[in-house]
């Protein structure tokens, strides 16, 4: 019988056809393919390792968590004041301000550039440097220098992080599980923060710069984090990606939407850091009229703590506030929280007012997620992180500038007057509250869901 030669070489295609698609599996092929004498083979891919990236996830809240060991948090103006005066120690704190600044919008564009992972790495860096001079300075200008460094290490991870958790679920196709990320990383955030206050407390009521020390091992922990983390893979297409960074951000701001996020993100930077600047001469000042001002390390080390402690509830009960009142509801009540609190202090120096700076951080668990959720959707990749940055950049010159200010209303030499502190706190309620209703006002026009 002869040979049927039709039936031959579609049996020869079919084997060849075989080949490929086992080839293809095995290699994890990709479309380019190359020609040989016998068949078509198909070169090997080098696609996004998602089993890696995956990892980020895992890491994240750890090195969020190592970062957020901040243990000279309730203690760090007491010391100051004490090793300066209260008008230095105000300035100090607007000094690192300047620093963060300078580095914000340069630190977002470098991580767009190079990478999430080489900008998490040099904050860790920074972030150590930064604890060795405030452990062994005793000048101004040392700890001039340590802010500087503080500056540039939260400069750095400003916005990288959050970017690289979005590129990373964005490569998973998990983007729909960004708020619950965003939410997560908050709790480490804030478990931290609530672990090392007291603790800090307790350390620098027995040696006052350990507080110091203890940071600096911790930084050296986000360090070894951040070099076992990996990029994320651009998921958008070159023409967008290759787009200059100007042009993007002014494509961005023609959003409605984010610009009035960028907007309330701005003031509620200011408004969160009011309390953590002035709460400890506060303590200070309220202790005193009992005669405990010398326990005030260690009750600021407490309140610290079960002020983040009330912040990681409240992150339990902010995805029911959102999803029953709404995102813009939800961001002006943070905000409203943030004024009270001022005004609150301004009108009483009792033990009792002490207790309404547990409520400091519940405004952040409240917003934060949702803002980086909200916005982060609306950002291409090759500036996620400069926009992050440039929203970080101009909250914290307008606060800087508001200290500058402050600064120049309060003693020059010794501790800060409750009278100074009230006059301060009442000046930052008043321009709160004008700025709360013309957000109010903006956002009935803006569709923020």
């Amino acid at each position: 019988m002869v040979p049927d030669r039709g039936a031959g070489k579609a049996g020869s295609e079919t084997c060849a056809a075989y080949r490929v698609f086992i080839e293809g599996r095995e290699g994890l092929a990709s479309p380019l393919r190359e020609k040989d004498s016998t068949t078509v083979r198909l070169r090997k891919a080098k696609p996004i390792k998602t089993a890696t990236l995956s990892r980020n996830l895992s890491l994240l809240p750890w090195l969020k968590f190592s970062q957020s060991l901040i243990f000279w948090q309730a203690t760090w103006f007491l010391y100051l004041q004490d090793t300066l005066s209260a008008a230095e120690a105000v300035l100090l704190y607007a000094i690192y301000d300047v620093g963060t600044t300078v580095f914000e919008v340069p630190s977002g564009y470098l991580s767009d550039r190079i990478g999430r992972r080489v900008t998490l790495i040099g904050s860790a860096i920074f972030g150590t440097c930064a604890m060795f001079f405030f452990a062994t300075s005793v000048q101004f200008a040392g700890f001039v220098v340590a802010q500087l460094l503080m500056g540039a290490s939260i400069a750095f991870a400003s916005g990288t992080d959050s970017a690289l958790l979005y590129e990373t679920l964005e490569a998973e196709g998990r983007t729909d599980e960004v708020e619950a990320f965003e939410l997560r990383l908050w709790r480490f955030t804030f478990a931290a923060l609530m672990a090392s206050a007291v603790t800090g407390g307790l350390m620098a009521r027995w040696v006052p710069v350990l507080p110091f020390v203890a940071s600096g091992l911790s930084f050296v922990a986000m360090l070894i984090l951040a070099v076992m983390l990996r990029d994320g893979g651009k998921q958008e297409n070159d023409k967008v990606a290759a787009m200059p960074i100007v042009p993007a951000l002014k494509q961005a701001f023609r959003q409605p939407v984010l610009l009035w996020i960028f907007a309330l993100s701005v003031v509620m930077y200011g408004f969160s850091h009011v309390p953590f600047v002035f709460g400890q001469p506060f303590i200070l000042e309220a202790l005193a009229r009992v005669g405990l001002s010398g326990e005030a390390p260690l009750v600021s080390g407490l309140v610290t703590t079960l002020m983040m402690a009330l912040s990681v509830a409240a992150s339990f009960a902010a995805p029911w506030l959102r999803n029953r009142f709404g995102l813009a509801a939800t961001l002006l009540f943070a905000f409203g929280i943030q004024i009270g609190l001022c005004a609150v202090l301004s009108l009483s120096d009792s033990l009792f007012a002490i207790a309404i700076l547990f409520l400091r951080m519940v405004p952040d668990s409240l917003s934060r997620p949702f803002i980086l959720a909200r916005s982060q959707p609306l950002l291409t990749d090759g500036m996620r992180a400069t926009y992050l940055s440039l929203q970080s950049f101009c909250g914290r010159v307008l606060f800087a500038s508001s200290l500058w200010l402050a600064s120049r209303n309060v003693a020059d030499v010794g501790d800060m007057s409750y009278d100074d502190l009230a006059k301060v706190l009442a000046s930052y309620a008043a321009i709160g509250i004008a700025i709360w209703l013309l957000l109010w006002l903006w956002s009935r026009r803006v569709g923020l869901e």
